[in-house]
C-alpha cells in the first residue's frame, strides 16, 4: 500500500479518488465484496467560502462560494468514512466516503488499494505523462530558430 501510515493512505486514496470520475469508482468497487454499512450522512450539496491571497502570501480574502457535495458511511466493524467532492455529485461523494471507510479497516484495505485506488492512480499518471508529452512535442526552443536575412 501507498503511504506508511493509516493517515497517510487515507490522504493518498482521497487525492486519487477526488479526481476519479464517479463512473470509475463504481466500476472498480463493484468487482469488490461489500461489508455491510449505513450512511451516517447521506450525500448533500451545499456551499464552500474559497478564499485566496494575491501572491500566495497577501491579506486573504473571499474570492467566492464555491458547490461542494458531501456523505459519511460507517460500515458495521465501525470504521467511518468521509467523502467530499468540488460540484453536485453526491453518489461520487458517497463511494469516495466508502472508499475512505474500507480503507481503515484491516479486512479491506489491501482489497481497496489493489483494486480500485492502485489501478485509478495508474491511469491517471498515464493520461498525465501523456499530456506532458504531447505538450513537449509542440515545444518550440527559441534560441536555436535561425533568423531572417536583412
Amino acid at each position: 500500500m501507498s503511504g506508511n501510515t493509516l493517515q497517510e493512505r487515507r490522504q493518498g486514496a482521497m487525492q486519487v479518488l477526488s479526481h476519479a470520475p464517479a463512473a470509475d469508482i463504481a466500476l472498480r468497487m463493484a468487482e469488490l465484496p461489500l461489508p455491510p454499512y449505513q450512511q451516517l450522512r447521506a450525500p448533500e450539496n451545499g456551499l464552500v467560502m474559497v478564499r485566496g491571497r494575491i501572491g500566495g502570501d497577501g491579506a486573504p480574502f473571499n474570492l467566492g462560494e464555491a458547490t461542494v457535495s458531501r456523505a459519511a458511511i460507517r460500515l458495521h466493524s465501525g470504521e467511518v468514512g468521509f467523502g467530499y467532492v468540488l460540484g453536485r455529485d453526491g453518489e461520487k461523494a458517497r463511494l469516495i466516503a466508502l472508499c475512505d471507510a474500507l480503507i481503515q479497516s484491516p479486512d479491506h484495505a489491501s482489497a481497496i488499494e489493489a483494486k480500485v485506488v492502485a489501478p485509478l492512480r495508474a491511469e491517471m499518471r498515464a493520461a498525465r505523462d501523456q499530456a506532458a508529452a504531447q505538450a513537449a512535442a509542440t515545444r518550440v526552443d527559441f534560441y536555436t530558430m535561425v533568423r531572417g536575412e536583412g
